[in-house]
């Protein structure tokens, strides 16, 4: 088998030395092209590249949930074709790495290469679907190009803290779950909609949903994680589904406070709920429409500001090593 591995850096859980043992690891199993990644967009280029060559049978993201929404771009620049596009493999190696975890791989860089070898002399693998996100035609967003995502997007409030997450790590921050914790709390405090929600959700045959302070859009569950506690916002999302949504329609200190306390405690079987909740399961198109521009994310990467984003749920869009 020829694979290439596409080699971030910059991953923050992973060593020089741990990189080097894994290369090894896989190339004394196949034939391996490797490739450190210099820019931001270099992966999804490796990856678009590997999809319209005919050598490569496997493409191998090792890095973060950033680097593998890269990769996997790049493997769909012409869409999905099951039949002719290499698989992908995740060796996790940023600092939550949601993809390759809702995968069920362990979320150690080296254990997970070991069940990915495993896999490729079993043959295993399994076809996932993924969310596809675009500038919503007729409006002022329509230009915008689409871009898939693997695990979650956010309109508005986690796109905000995600937003700020990044510019403390461009000062030199590290990534840890505490700094994601203290931006949630200042963007909360800074929230400028969270008494009167600008977001719409519309879907066909639906009757609008208005008033939205924040959506988040799960393709699988968990949502995210802290530390090793897994967290659901959907927990009914699936590979094997479309995309579900979560929304609030009220942000006061009371109900943030209960919201973030049911996330905190939710389940495989219960997220959060209530008056001002709303959950939707198993959607293929909708639209969010915002009175404001609001900021966006996908897989925890911050795309700037939208006011119009069209969402589809793309089913058995890749096949993925597990």
């Amino acid at each position: 088998m020829r694979a290439l591995l596409v080699v971030n850096p910059a991953a923050t859980t992973t060593s020089a030395r741990t990189r080097d043992v894994l290369i090894h690891a896989l190339a004394s199993e196949m034939k391996l092209e490797v490739v450190t990644t210099e820019y931001r967009g270099h992966a999804r280029d490796l990856g678009r590249q590997a999809a319209e060559g005919e050598d490569i049978e496997l493409v191998v993201a090792l890095g973060g949930d950033g680097t593998v929404n890269e990769v996997v771009n790049g493997l769909l620049h012409n869409g999905p074709e099951l039949d002719h596009l290499p698989r992908l493999a995740v060796v996790p190696g940023g600092s939550t790495n949601v993809f390759a975890r809702a995968l069920g791989l362990p979320n150690d860089a080296v254990e997970a290469t070991g069940a990915l070898l495993d896999a490729l002399r079993e043959n295993r693998e399994r076809t996932v679907g993924l969310g596809l996100a675009a500038g919503t035609p007729g409006t002022e967003d329509e230009s915008v190009p689409s871009r898939w995502f693997t695990f979650c997007a956010g309109l508005g409030f986690d796109a905000g803290v995600i937003g700020r997450v990044e510019q403390q790590r461009e000062r030199g921050k590290r990534s840890t779950h505490a700094l994601y914790l203290r931006q949630v709390v200042r963007q909360f405090l800074d929230e400028p909609h969270r008494r009167h929600g600008t977001i719409t959700l519309d879907r066909p045959g639906e009757d609008p949903v208005t008033d939205l302070v924040l959506s988040i859009i799960c393709n699988t569950s968990p949502w995210t994680f802290l530390g090793n506690r897994p967290v659901y916002a959907s927990p009914k999302a699936s590979f094997d589904t479309g995309l579900d949504v979560l929304g609030l329609s009220r942000m006061s200190t009371a109900s943030a406070a209960r919201y973030a306390t049911q996330l905190l405690t939710s389940s495989p079987e219960r997220g959060p709920h209530g008056k001002h909740a709303l959950s939707l399961h198993d959607l293929t198109d909708f639209t969010l429409h915002s009175k404001a521009p609001l900021p966006l994310q996908m897989d925890g990467d911050h795309l700037g500001l939208r006011t119009s984003v069209t969402f589809t749920g793309v089913r058995r869009a890749l096949r993925v090593i597990v």
